[in-house]
Formats: C-alpha cells, sequence, structure tokens
C-alpha cells in the first residue's frame, strides 16, 4: 500500500489532535513544529539533498 499525500496529512493531523488532547497546548505546539522540521527535511532529501551538502554548509559557516 502506498502512502499518499493525504494518508500523511491524516496522520499528522491525528498525531496533533492525540498531542493536544493528552498533552495540552505546549504538546501540540512541539508535535507541530517537529512535524513541520520533519516534512521539510522529508523534502530536502526527495529534492537530492545528501547528508554531505550539510556538512559543507556547515563548514563554510565557521569561516
Amino acid at each position: 500500500m502506498a502512502v499518499t499525500r493525504a494518508m500523511t496529512g491524516m496522520l499528522a493531523g491525528m498525531a496533533l489532535a492525540f498531542a493536544g488532547y493528552f498533552g495540552g497546548f505546549g504538546a501540540f505546539l512541539l508535535v507541530a513544529a517537529l512535524g513541520a522540521l520533519g516534512g521539510a527535511v522529508g523534502h530536502w532529501f526527495d529534492a537530492g539533498g545528501r547528508v554531505q551538502d550539510l556538512r559543507d554548509g556547515w563548514d563554510r559557516g565557521r569561516r
């Protein structure tokens, strides 16, 4: 079974709902922020990003 964007969105919504219900608003915000970060990293890897690029960028920033 292929994971579609709709299914991914539904799972993210369910995770946010559980966090909000059981952990309160702070947990809701934490889950939302980490979910957005994970989505951005996943999109970056799907677009051809590599871990080597991160290391190179880190080294350039330290100079």
